[in-house]
Parts: C-alpha cells; sequence; structure tokens
C-alpha cells in the first residue's frame, strides 16, 4: 500500500519536513539556509504555509518570527519514509531490502548479525512463524 504522506509531499516539501525533524523547530530563515538549491525567502515560507495547510506542519510565535515544527513524530515519519522506499524500490518485499542490505559492501560484525538475527527471532514469534515477502 503507498503511503499518503509520500504521495501529498512534493519533493521540496519533503525536504524541508527532513529539516524539520532533523531540527526539531526552526525558522523559515534556518529552513532556508539548510534546504539545497537556492530557494527564495519567499518560496520556503509558502511551502511551510502549505505544510501547514496539508496538517504536516505546525507554527508557533515567538516575538515577530514563526517558529515551524514537524506535527507527526519522527517515529511515524521514519516509518512512513521506509514504507515509500521499499514500495518504490523493492516492490514492496522486505526480503528484497534485506537481501540488498546484506549483500552490499557494508560489512557487519558478528555482533550486528547476532541483532539482526534476534530481530528475525522476535519477528517470527510476534507472527506465529508465518513468513511473508513484506
Amino acid at each position: 500500500m503507498a503511503d499518503p504522506l509520500h504521495q501529498t509531499l512534493s519533493r521540496r516539501e519533503r525536504q524541508i519536513m527532513d529539516i524539520l525533524f532533523r531540527r526539531s523547530r526552526a525558522t523559515a530563515a534556518e529552513v532556508m539556509a539548510d534546504i539545497p538549491g537556492d530557494p527564495s525567502y519567499s518560496t520556503v515560507r509558502t511551502q511551510l504555509r502549505v505544510l501547514e495547510e496539508k496538517g504536516h506542519v505546525r507554527h508557533e510565535q515567538e516575538g515577530v518570527r514563526f517558529i515551524y515544527m514537524p506535527v507527526a513524530r519522527r517515529q511515524t515519519a521514519r516509518r512512513s519514509a521506509l514504507r515509500h522506499l521499499v514500495d518504490t524500490f523493492f516492490d514492496g518485499s522486505t526480503e528484497q531490502v534485506v537481501e540488498a542490505l546484506l549483500g552490499g559492501t557494508a560489512r557487519l560484525s558478528d555482533e550486528q548479525l547476532d541483532r539482526i538475527a534476534g530481530l528475525v527471532d522476535r519477528a517470527r514469534k510476534g507472527e506465529g512463524g508465518k513468513g511473508e515477502g513484506r
């Protein structure tokens, strides 16, 4: 199932959300300083307002400054982004993701592999032993 958050956000909006999650809270000027490319201040302000209208961002006013922060928790956004990545690049298959990670150039220590094996065991117990491609 495609993730509605990623379907409703443009590339630039996702970049802004990434900045807000990283910083927790930021002014439009701070977002502008962190964003790739060279968007104008008014463009960033407009995109922050649109994100607020979509319900992804809220703001607090401190004097004349607006401080923006994400509405969703970082863990929720992380899950959303991961689901989008899995669906987009791995045909929705968690197995393909794990295969790509383990078959990549990164070398995992025995301790890391043991922790991963433990995660697999817990998942197996939580699913009653049923294996799924997702």
